[in-house]
């Protein structure tokens, strides 16, 4: 594997392991304390994205990549963070749709769809440092996330705004299995119309 795919896996490694078996990671390499978290317990999903778009928005992810080694085509650090921050979040969005108040995860959603479209519109050069830059570079699985949106939109939008909204995006992101995922929404948007009490 290139480093940037050792990167992600021990990012996604990292959320799994416990406290304790984090520090035993960390140990043979560098203090543990310096990575520990001394301040207010974790902030909401909402917040977090919140202070990950302001972050976004004033570059403190944009890192370029020095000229000797831009012909090895691997992005900055700094792209590879918010990179793994924008999944973890994104993750995040899918674990709570369910549990959390649907009009606080429908605008977490929203946020980091902005976010992507930067990515897709030529206007992400605060964001992040790349030749060519495209939510592509993201790796999103839209299998895992979209059923999870879809649900989120069913109880927050009329049914016409949900049909236009989810037409944009999955035309937007699912080029090739546009009618698979038409299908599912609509199923979806069905279930919450005929039992809205278990997703409201």
């Amino acid at each position: 594997m290139d480093n940037e795919r050792v990167f992600y896996l021990l990012d996604d490694a990292i959320s799994l392991l416990s406290p304790a078996q984090l520090n035993q990671l960390i140990a043979p390499y560098a203090n543990p304390e310096q990575f520990a978290t001394h301040g207010p317990p974790p902030q909401s999903l909402l917040a977090e994205v919140l202070a990950f778009q302001r972050a976004s928005l004033a570059g403190e992810y944009y890192q370029e990549i020095p000229n000797a080694a831009r012909n090895r085509a691997e992005n900055s650090r700094g792209t590879l963070s918010w990179i793994a921050d924008f999944r973890r979040l994104f993750d995040g969005c899918v674990a709570e749709s369910r549990t959390t108040n649907r009009r606080d995860i429908y605008r977490v959603f929203e946020i980091l769809f902005a976010l992507l479209d930067r990515l897709d519109d030529g206007t992400a050069e605060e964001i992040l440092f790349a030749d060519e830059s495209g939510s592509w570079m993201v790796g999103i699985e839209w299998n895992a996330v979209l059923p999870a949106w879809f649900r989120v939109l069913a109880v927050t939008a009329e049914p016409t705004e949900y049909a236009r909204r989810v037409e944009a995006i999955v035309n937007q992101y699912c080029q090739g299995h546009e009618a698979e995922m038409l299908t599912l929404a609509r199923s979806l948007e069905t279930s919450v119309q005929q039992n809205p009490a278990s997703e409201g």
